[in-house]
């Protein structure tokens, strides 16, 4: 009895967290899980080096990450998902251009 209660929560709570236009969700989600995987590549690199670092496909997964979440909250609309995206979408796209700008030095003073 309780587990069928439970049961029917979970699936009212659903349907209203999916509401009339499921595919945002989804597409909410597969953003998130992009801007999530980050923290992974992050980790993995971390332990292979044998210490913290942070490599520049992290910069990459919080951009595209970061811009599908964005557009998420855009489709939905919801302003504290937008406040919260934009800001970070700034730094990451700076960290990047400072990454390339740098690589770019190195390669010139090596020629």
């Amino acid at each position: 009895m309780v587990w069928d209660h439970i049961a029917q929560f979970l699936m009212h709570w659903w349907q209203a967290a999916l509401g009339k236009n499921g595919w945002i969700a989804a597409f909410g989600l597969f953003g998130q899980a992009m801007f999530m995987s980050r923290f992974i590549v992050q980790w993995i690199s971390s332990e292979r080096a044998g210490r913290s670092v942070v490599p520049v496909t992290f910069w990459y997964f919080s951009l595209a990450g970061g811009a599908l979440v964005l557009l998420y909250g855009l489709l939905k609309p919801d302003l504290v998902i937008i406040a919260g995206q934009l800001p970070g979408l700034v730094v990451y796209a700076r960290n990047l251009h400072l990454i390339h700008k740098h690589k770019r030095a190195e390669a010139a003073a090596a020629t």
